[in-house]
């Protein structure tokens, strides 16, 4: 009997635990309003740790020569830049503030603001 129990508990926790780990990593803005929800992007139910691939972003951003088209106002352009294509993620990162890869490199060169 008790081992029964145990499991029950250890589930609810878990369950607790994914709950909270959502509360504590919400959506920007205009993916919550766009009513994005966790498969759209991970592609699992309820991901903890699952990588998003640019594909992902892609279906409803477009692919990357779309996006320097649409940024190329911006100087230097950050979806031209001279290392290829960079992964959406190393920027647009939806659960932690948004980084510039690129100022990793050219820091105090350049101001970006990214969403």
């Amino acid at each position: 009997m008790r081992p029964r129990g145990f499991g029950i508990l250890a589930v609810a926790g878990l369950l607790a635990g994914g709950i909270a780990f959502a509360e504590e990593r919400p959506l920007p803005a205009p993916h919550a309003k766009a009513n994005v929800i966790c498969h759209d992007c991970h592609h699992k139910e309820k991901p903890t740790s699952a990588a998003v691939a640019d594909e992902a972003c892609m279906v409803c951003h477009g692919d990357y020569p779309a996006m320097k088209a649409l940024t190329k106002h911006v100087k230097p352009n950050p979806h031209d830049s001279h290392k290829g294509p960079i992964p959406c993620t190393e920027c647009h990162r939806q659960h932690r503030p948004p980084a510039v890869k690129c100022l990793e490199c050219h820091e105090g060169k350049y101001t970006f603001h990214i969403k």
